[in-house]
């Protein structure tokens, strides 16, 4: 195995977060908790196994975003150090204002302080070759109560990875390889331009972006996956992997999704990833593809008949500058999607659809401790009555979201978001057609974000 001793911070993705419920008051405590000394370095569980501090692994310590000693830590199975206690917390307060909240419960928050999420982390080396990332994640406002109305809180399976890794190094050689058990397909993966990493910031309550999302990003914790990877000589990645549903044995994984929310795959599902990565100096680059085939059924209740298929395909990569004070990366992930109904009646009024989803970010981080970023994103696909009934048949929506972001003391970070949107459901004025415009749903969001 590697010496190179490095920690690592999995932060979970929070784009499908949606609600959660406290008052301003929640919102101070929780700060003045996250902000105590006691707070160390990167997640606490992998800090106490390296003893390293978070720019070591993190670009600018902006966790979970790695840096190459991240990835090499990574996939090495998180076995770097001495075993130590490998429990973990996180948590979220935030304030959102949108420009013009519509009747919609997504606006219930609008314009609170709440507490949002946590999360409990067991995460860490279990040998010299296995170690293990899970996370259960609680969200107060989760969903309405059928009968009161009132919104309800619920703890839930979130990213599970168990991995093996070896590492076989001789004078001509550098090879790392495993096999990982996993609910999120592209999980395993080192870049943040994987779909499960991309949008690793947490988001606002209300509007968020884009209706329709490929379908290799919307399995999170509803699919249970082996996948098999290599690194060769710092430089050649590639990954196999196949993905059923997560019930029956694999029913950890999605502990929390109800059986009329749990999505129903089809057999064995096949993802792939191949990245070419290259560090010279302060720079890393990365350009990779990846692609996924997915059958799904569509009824969740009743998984007999055809199935709808999906083709995913998409491109990514990746550049950082990391030369202290400065740490820079620039991201850029292109998914193209098809989508064939499989002779499913009612599911889509054509018979197969496509979807092209966008997204590119830039970001910098002085002295580990002042930073920014910017995000474009752009979905566009075909239009559908069925398919996107709530988005004038039409999937198109793009914008940007720049970011201002302060880490007073590791483990803490203070944000706020600003939500832009360019063009909504397809249209650029009056998308519902009773009037609302996309910068109707221009928000304001500020993040109070830490781990202990």
């Amino acid at each position: 195995m590697s010496n190179l001793e490095c920690p690592y911070v999995n932060i979970a993705s929070f784009a499908t977060i949606r609600y959660a419920r406290s008052h301003c008051l929640a919102w101070l405590l929780l700060a003045q908790l996250l902000g105590s000394p006691i707070l160390a370095h990167a997640l606490p569980a992998f800090a106490r196994q390296t003893g390293q501090n978070c720019v070591a692994c993190h670009a600018g310590g902006q966790f979970p975003e790695l840096t190459s000693y991240g990835r090499l830590f990574k996939m090495t199975g998180y076995t770097i150090g001495n075993k130590a206690i490998p429990l973990s917390a996180m948590g979220i307060a935030s304030y959102t204002k949108s420009s013009s909240p519509a009747d919609d419960p997504t606006f219930a928050k609008d314009a609170v302080a709440l507490f949002q999420t946590g999360s409990v982390f067991v995460a860490g080396k279990l040998n010299e070759n296995v170690g293990v990332f899970a996370q259960a994640t609680y969200n107060n406002y989760d969903s309405q109560n059928p009968d009161s109305g009132g919104w309800q809180g619920k703890w839930a399976s979130d990213n599970f990875e168990l991995r093996y890794a070896d590492r076989m190094i001789d004078t001509d050689r550098d090879l790392i390889f495993g096999l990982t058990l996993n609910n999120n397909p592209s999980l395993a993966d080192p870049w943040n331009t994987a779909p499960a990493w991309m949008q690793y910031v947490p988001t606002q309550f209300g509007v968020t972006g884009p209706d329709a999302a490929p379908i290799v990003s919307q399995l999170g914790t509803q699919a249970a996956g082996v996948a098999a990877y290599a690194f060769l000589n710092q430089t050649l990645y590639a990954e196999v992997a196949t993905y059923q549903t997560a019930n029956g044995a694999w029913s950890f994984l999605s502990q929390g999704t109800k059986n009329a929310d749990q999505v129903e795959l089809q057999g064995s599902n096949p993802y792939a990833r191949l990245a070419l990565s290259h560090d010279w100096g302060p720079h890393s680059a990365m350009i990779g593809v990846m692609a996924m085939n997915a059958n799904i059924y569509p009824d969740n209740l009743n998984p007999s008949g055809p199935t709808i298929h999906y083709h995913d395909r998409g491109i990514d990569a990746q550049y950082q500058y990391l030369l202290d004070p400065h740490a820079a990366t620039v991201q850029l992930s292109y998914i193209a999607e098809s989508i064939d109904n499989g002779g499913v009646a009612g599911i889509a009024a054509n018979s197969s659809n496509r979807l092209k989803q966008l997204r590119i970010k830039g970001s910098y981080v002085y002295r580990a401790r002042y930073g920014g970023s910017l995000s474009y994103f752009s979905t566009t696909g075909s239009s559908d009555t069925a398919l996107y009934p709530d988005a004038a048949s039409n999937p198109d929506t793009r914008g940007w979201v720049p970011e201002v972001f302060w880490t007073p003391v590791q483990y803490l970070r203070v944000g706020a978001q600003y939500f832009n949107f360019k063009r909504y459901h397809g249209a650029v004025a009056n998308y519902d057609g009773a009037g609302r415009n996309p910068d109707g749903n221009n928000t304001v969001f500020v993040y109070v974000w830490g781990a202990y």
